[in-house]
Order: C-alpha cells, then structure tokens, then sequence
C-alpha cells in the first residue's frame, strides 16, 4: 500500500493506506480522531464534512490519493478549547438533540462564516441546506449561525 503524508489539524501525518480509501476511513480508523461521523457514504448527508485548505468537503467520498498536501481541519481541530464562534453558538441556542450531524453542520457553518461572515437568511439556508438532521433542529442550526456570524463578522 502506498504511505501519505498529509497534514491534519495542523500536525503532519503518516498513513499506509490504499489510494481509494475515502479520508473519512483515514481519520476514524487511522488517526483515531471519531469526531467526523459517518452516514451515508455517498457525500449526501454531511455528517462527515471536514475542512480541506478552508473550504468544507465530504470525507466519505474523498479517495486519500486526492489530499495531496491541502491541510485538513477536523471537528477536533477546529478550536482546541471548543470556543469557535460557531461551537459557542451552537451551546448558546442548545441545538443538538441526537448530536450525530452536529460536527458536520458546525464544519460546514465555520466554512461558510469564514467566506461570508454577514450572511442574509436566505444565504445561510443555502449553505446549510445540504446537512441532514435526523431530529430536524434546522431552526436551531440557523439560529446558531446567525449567532455566530454576529460573533465573526
């Protein structure tokens, strides 16, 4: 198997694994860093988004090969006390239920905060609208982000 050197939450990385193996498997299985979660495999849900060099992709369907030398932010590298704005904001309306999307949508927020850290309502619903919440909390997660774009922008 080939060897990858690749950068996660800022630390460099070595990992033995085939070409394809989607970076989600790398993460959990590899690198033992479980915060990212998997559901569905087919890049539909989100539950899996990590950051690739800023911007939020889906783990799950992300081949390893395809890293190259991007750095990789995880739900663990986001913020080592948990005090991003968005983590803060998520605490501040109590938006998880279940929890199981949660790492997913607040990487895809911080992403989409980081771009455009005065969003509309209706731009926020866009970005957020491919994240799947199995409990339905989708006021909460806008109300959060409409929190935390206050707190970056």
């Amino acid at each position: 198997m080939p060897k990858y050197e690749i950068n996660v939450n800022g630390v460099s990385k070595n990992v033995d694994v085939a070409e394809d193996t989607p970076l989600l498997w790398v993460l959990r299985d590899h690198l033992d860093l479980v915060g990212t979660k998997y559901g569905c495999g087919i890049a539909q849900c989100g539950a899996c988004t990590v950051h690739l060099d800023g911007i939020a992709v889906r783990s799950c369907s992300l081949p390893i090969a395809s890293v190259g030398g991007q750095q990789i932010t995880t739900i663990e590298g986001l913020s080592e006390n948990g005090d991003h704005p968005v983590q803060l904001a998520w605490k501040e309306v109590d938006v998880p239920q279940c929890g199981y999307c949660q790492a997913g949508q607040i990487m895809t927020a911080s992403a989409f905060l980081d771009n455009n850290p005065n969003p509309t309502s209706d731009e926020i619903k866009t970005a957020m609208h491919g994240n799947i919440c199995r409990c339905a909390s989708y006021t909460r997660i806008h109300k959060a982000v409409e929190i935390a774009a206050t707190k970056i922008g």
